[in-house]
């Protein structure tokens, strides 16, 4: 008997879990411009000097690149933006691409 609820309980959390990726991404409240601006903070640019070239959303992260006016381009992350984590996002993360 015990057997069968840790089956049944353990079914249901994965499914739970699974779905939350999908909440995360159609919850997704960051806008290009908060992201360019995520971006510049992160790399030591102005906002105006940094263009977002694209994005992506895996769960609850957001991966993106953007592009400066003198040519160097970073790959980003940021996780959070969305109702999952009440729109709060942790520190975006970049790097320069080689």
């Amino acid at each position: 008997m015990f057997n069968k609820y840790l089956v049944f309980v353990s079914a249901g959390c994965l499914i739970s879990i699974s779905g939350c990726g999908t909440i995360a991404e159609k919850t997704n409240i960051l806008s290009d411009t908060d992201l360019t601006n995520k971006a510049a903070a992160s790399i030591g640019y102005a906002p105006a000097d940094v263009k977002l070239v694209n994005k992506t959303l895996d769960g609850t992260n957001t991966y993106f690149t953007v592009k400066s006016n003198d040519g160097q381009v970073f790959n980003c992350i940021v996780n959070g933006g969305n109702i999952l984590t009440m729109g709060m996002t942790n520190p975006t993360a970049c790097t320069k691409k080689s």
